[in-house]
This record gives C-alpha cells, sequence and structure tokens, in this order.
C-alpha cells in the first residue's frame, strides 16, 4: 500500500496530458512527496536541487538522483512543478509511456512549485489575512 500524500497536497487524478499518473513504489512515492515539500518549503517561485532531496532521503544520496530527475519529471507531466532548466521552464516533449528521460531535461537542472499548483493547495487557513 502507497503511503497517502501530506493533506495539504492532493493528487491530480489526470496528468496535464489527460492521463491517469503512473503508479508510484514506496521509494518514488517518498522521493515525490520530499520533492514537494522541499519545494513547497523554498516559497513561491524559488527552486530547490534535485540533489537535496536525494540529499535529505539517504546518506548515499548521489546513487538517488537519477531516480529524483525522473520522478520529477513524472510530478512535472501531473502539473505538480516545474523543471527548470537555465532558469526557464522545460517542455517535456516526450511521451509519457515512453520511459525515457526527454532531451530536454539532461543537464543541471532545478525544481520549483507549479504557480497554479500552489494556488490550489492552499488551505482556507492559509489564505486568511493575518491580524496583528
Amino acid at each position: 500500500m502507497q503511503p497517502s500524500p501530506p493533506p495539504d497536497q492532493k493528487p491530480p487524478t489526470t496528468s496535464s496530458a489527460g492521463t491517469p499518473p503512473p503508479a508510484r513504489s514506496s521509494q518514488d512515492a517518498a522521493i515525490a512527496a520530499e520533492i514537494l515539500r522541499q519545494t513547497a518549503a523554498s516559497g513561491p517561485g524559488a527552486s530547490i536541487s534535485p540533489s537535496d532531496v536525494a540529499a535529505a532521503l539517504h546518506v548515499e544520496w548521489r546513487s538517488l538522483l537519477g531516480r529524483v530527475r525522473r520522478v520529477a519529471i513524472e510530478l512535472a507531466r501531473e502539473g505538480r512543478i516545474d523543471i527548470l532548466r537555465k532558469g526557464r521552464p522545460v517542455v517535456l516533449d516526450t511521451p509519457l509511456d515512453a520511459g525515457a528521460e526527454p532531451d530536454t531535461v539532461k543537464g543541471v537542472i532545478r525544481l520549483r512549485l507549479r504557480a497554479d499548483s500552489a494556488s490550489q493547495d492552499t488551505s482556507p487557513d492559509d489564505t486568511a489575512p493575518q491580524t496583528d
């Protein structure tokens, strides 16, 4: 059984391409949760490094980098995060079922919470005006 996502982060029922998101292994689910946690914690518009995600999950973090990138690609296809290359969002052009890393995601990347995803995940308490 897969762990459920944090209460403030609901998984979409379909990807941006209109297909159901792929089932994730427990390790991939943990990676996805950590990506979403770190991107949310970094604040609006800020980005994180995939190596930060890997390092938060395992002492031997370098061995996880490929998997972190693959999970990040899945999250981007689901519309939950943006993958940035040279500061610009990457357009994922490889079909979801191809299983290969798109050519546009090679090299140094950063991850950030998608702006429209952040606004959908806020609870009513988070949107209440602050009073002193």
